[in-house]
């Protein structure tokens, strides 16, 4: 299966932004820290995975 780099990053991304926001709001609130610190988990993601390239097919196993 190919998955390109646009799509990897947006899942990892959704998948940053909701694992902050779920512990953000534990006590029913959300400060500007707390959202803050989802904006940065959702662009880090996103920076991350799309700079690490795909494994070219016949590579490793």
């Amino acid at each position: 299966m190919k998955i390109s780099s646009i799509a990897k990053s947006i899942v990892a991304g959704i998948a940053a932004g909701t694992t902050a926001a779920v512990t953000a709001v534990q006590d029913n609130v959300l400060t500007t820290g707390e959202g803050v610190t989802i904006a940065l988990a959702v662009l880090g993601a996103w920076g991350i995975t799309y700079a690490v390239p795909n494994r070219q097919t016949g590579q490793g196993r």
